[in-house]
């Protein structure tokens, strides 16, 4: 595995299961999606006396750095990030990750005892 990136999306609540079924078509392996509340919205909703929802629900997908742009370009088009309030959307690079790596080496391990 080259080097990884971690894709970060902040949608509505209620839109990341559609957002990963689809990005798993195009090559994602799996996700972790959070649960979250904007503070930007509260501090809107306390100014004008009103209560606004503002629960969001965070998509984590690690990739590939290679692979990476079709999952997130696919993120963009599925969950309309580009239509202003519906989320936002960033990369991270990854460093010192374990678990991934280990994951691959135990299937490896297995597949060689099996034999």
């Amino acid at each position: 595995m080259g080097a990884v990136k971690c894709i970060v999306a902040i949608v509505e609540r209620g839109r990341a299961d559609k957002i990963i079924a689809k990005t798993k078509k195009v090559g994602a392996k799996g996700a972790t999606v959070l649960y979250g509340r904007g503070t930007g919205e509260t501090e809107v909703a306390r100014f004008l006396n009103i209560h606004i929802e503002s629960s969001k629900e965070i998509i984590i997908i690690l990739t590939e750095e290679d692979k990476y742009k079709v999952i997130y370009d696919t993120i963009i088009e599925v969950g309309k990030l580009k239509q202003p309030g519906t989320g936002i959307i960033f990369t991270v690079p990854i460093s010192n990750l374990v678990g991934l790596y280990h994951r691959k080496e135990f299937e490896k391990g297995n597949k060689d005892n099996l034999q």
